[in-house]
């Protein structure tokens, strides 16, 4: 069962504003684009032994990226922002 919440949290998004995000208690982490939020959740809860107050997900679309005359886009992949409860914190270092 482990690794199925492995399969859902695929890494995490770490950038200026997302380190902006994790003062706040918020998370960002690219996850399968088939999981919902209730299955986010659950899988972050069992990873970090962390308590989630909150999910948001963002679905990212593929942009057009061209390297010399080879044109072409990038993948798309579902983000969560995810908030945890007063008191808790995962280390991403």
């Amino acid at each position: 069962m482990m690794n199925h919440y492995r399969n859902i949290i695929i890494a995490p998004i770490v950038t200026e504003k997302t380190t902006y995000l994790k003062e706040n208690g918020s998370y960002v982490f690219k996850v399968s684009t088939k999981a919902n939020k209730i299955e986010i959740k659950q899988a972050i809860e069992k990873i970090f032994n962390v308590k989630v107050s909150e999910v948001r997900t963002i679905n990212v679309k593929p942009k057009k990226k061209r390297v010399g005359k080879y044109t072409g886009m990038t993948s798309k992949y579902k983000k969560a922002i995810v908030k945890l409860a007063e008191g808790y914190e995962i280390n991403l270092d």
